[in-house]
């Protein structure tokens, strides 16, 4: 039987609300949209390149990091409530609403609510595979650091000589 899919707008989200209280004491809740498909496209780019920076990758390729928009990620990740939002709010809250809207555009709603709660920051990788590198180049270092040398293969068993059975003077 072929798979049914449901259509695309009854299970996707089109904007993330986050709750704020704001510097002046009120609570305001913002409703940041979707971007469209190339700035989020971009924003995946620009995570992408930043963890291969951090990561000790592969040289940088400057033309991706020099444009306008890449200078304000933030901008682009609020898109058209950036200014609203940045009106309102103190840094450290400006940047965590701004981060968890980028942690949304990179994976889900579901991902955005962990950040947003302070449980995962590491979703902030752009995804699995650079966290998987960048876990296993830890392993391979900790492992070459605690593996023990091979014992001898010359043919010899560990041990000693072997037991006699006692009164016994060998094989016969």
């Amino acid at each position: 039987m072929a798979a049914q899919f449901e259509a695309l707008g009854d299970f996707l989200d089109d904007y993330l609300e986050l709750p704020v209280r704001c510097e002046d004491g009120q609570m305001r809740t913002f409703r940041i949209p979707s971007p469209p498909a190339k700035v989020g496209l971009r924003v995946d780019q620009i995570t992408k390149t930043a963890a291969q920076v951090f990561l000790g990758g592969t040289d940088v390729d400057t033309a991706v990091l020099d444009d306008d928009e890449e200078k304000d990620l933030f901008r682009l990740v609020l898109g058209p409530v950036h200014d609203e939002i940045a009106a309102h709010l103190g840094w450290t809250r400006f940047r965590h609403v701004a981060l968890t809207a980028m942690v949304w555009i990179l994976n889900d709603r579901d991902a955005a609510a962990k950040f947003w709660a302070g449980r995962d920051p590491s979703l902030l990788a752009p995804n699995r595979a650079a966290r998987r590198q960048r876990n296993s180049q830890r392993s391979e270092s900790a492992a070459a650091n605690t593996t023990r040398s091979r014992g001898s293969t010359s043919g010899t068993k560990a041990g000693g000589q072997r037991r006699r059975k006692p009164g016994g003077k060998g094989r016969g």
